[in-house]
């Protein structure tokens, strides 16, 4: 095989392909990055780690056509130190790869593209196209609710349900969940003969982060997306995402969600996560031997106070706030609370209570026409 390339356009074309190369594995193929020349000038790159995948085609001039697997992070890191316009990629029988660019050159050892694992059905009859701004807002909005190594499978990821005029998004680890709603117009694009979307499907957790890093939010940019029975596959301009999806029934979300408090605060969202920024710098402190504190919230009389206390000092703070129903004395991890508060897309914020040991809600102040957003966050017990 000998393929030359425009550096900058191999370049590009490497970096997203690097969120599913495996770092540490027992298989050396999927280090790799599959390299299929064709000619006249085309060249597919693909990396798998057999959770997840990215594809591309670039334009390459093809000398002599082959597959290959070249060590993705021994090309990558090659391809950045290469001075000139043009890298030359050479595979001879012997399974030497040489990577050239004017008068230098690079060796390293090649394995047969036959060895790199079965990419999984990349179509499906089942499709829809979706905004891609919106489906970036969505899933960014969850994103800090989702488990990562939970013994129930089905929390390390994120639920989706689609219809035909709306999405949603759940996440959910056990301390802290959220939930969103957004009315919004999707292209169907089903061959099956079915005229409406129903689908239903969780997309694990590593999937979701490195999606929301290839997926833009520019209001014009669309990416369709397929669903097959076990994987979903993300077409992004000329880029190719796919990834297993969890098997398994989502937990019920609306149960868990207090739907009638008792205390209701109105408030700004910015002087919260201020104020909460500031508790952060008592409650984060890393201090040998001690254990982080919780920041800890006072609803009295239209005043909310907030108060952190722990070995390196302490933190106080009050905020006028609206505040209808019984006062209360509550507390959480400050982190999540931060998290929660910053997810939850308005300028002024309501939050939703009723005693010390329950979960609250955190939603936007007034409800807006086709959208529905609640975050919930569990308390932890204070000490006496």
């Amino acid at each position: 095989m000998k393929v030359i390339f425009k550096k900058s356009v191999v370049t590009s074309a490497v970096a997203p392909l690097m969120c599913a190369v495996s770092g540490k594995s027992v298989l050396s193929t999927i280090e790799g990055i599959l390299i299929e020349a064709r000619i006249p000038d085309t060249c597919v790159l693909t990396t798998y780690d057999l959770e997840k995948g990215v594809r591309t085609t670039i334009e390459a001039k093809v000398i002599e056509e082959g597959k290959f697997i070249i060590n993705a992070q021994k090309f990558n890191q090659t391809l950045k130190v290469m001075d000139g316009d043009e890298i030359t990629l050479t595979v001879d029988d012997k399974m030497s790869a040489c990577i050239s660019c004017g008068k230098s050159s690079h060796r390293m050892i090649a394995l047969a593209g036959d060895d790199f694992p079965a990419i999984p059905e990349l179509t499906s009859d089942r499709s829809f196209v979706i905004n891609q701004a919106v489906l970036k807002k969505m899933i960014g909005q969850v994103t800090f609710a989702m488990a990562v190594n939970d013994q129930r499978a089905v929390l390390n990821g994120c639920f989706m349900k689609i219809s035909d005029d709306s999405i949603l998004t759940v996440a959910c680890d056990g301390f802290k969940g959220a939930k969103c709603i957004r009315k919004t117009e999707l292209q169907n694009k089903n061959t099956n003969g079915n005229e409406h979307l129903d689908y239903q499907f969780i997309v694990p957790v590593k999937t979701v982060n490195e999606l929301n890093k290839l997926i833009s939010d520019d209001e014009e940019a669309l990416t369709q997306i397929y669903v097959t029975r076990k994987h979903i596959v993300f077409l992004i301009g000329e880029l190719t995402f796919f990834s297993r999806l969890i098997d398994g029934n989502y937990i019920d979300y609306e149960r868990i969600i207090i739907k009638n408090h008792k205390t209701i605060v109105g408030l700004s969202k910015q002087s919260f996560i201020s104020a909460l920024e500031r508790a952060a710098l008592v409650t984060e402190e890393r201090i040998a031997g001690s254990v982080r504190s919780h920041v800890r919230l006072e609803i009295n009389e239209g005043m909310l106070k907030i108060s952190a206390t722990s070995a390196s000092g302490s933190t106080y703070d009050e905020i006028g706030v609206e505040h209808e129903g019984p006062d209360i004395v509550i507390a959480f991890n400050n982190r999540f609370l931060i998290d929660s508060v910053r997810a939850c897309d308005s300028d002024k914020i309501k939050i939703s209570l009723s005693s010390a040991l329950t979960s609250i809600n955190i939603e936007p102040y007034e409800d807006e026409e086709g959208r529905e957003e609640v975050f919930m966050i569990l308390p932890v017990r204070m000490k006496e």
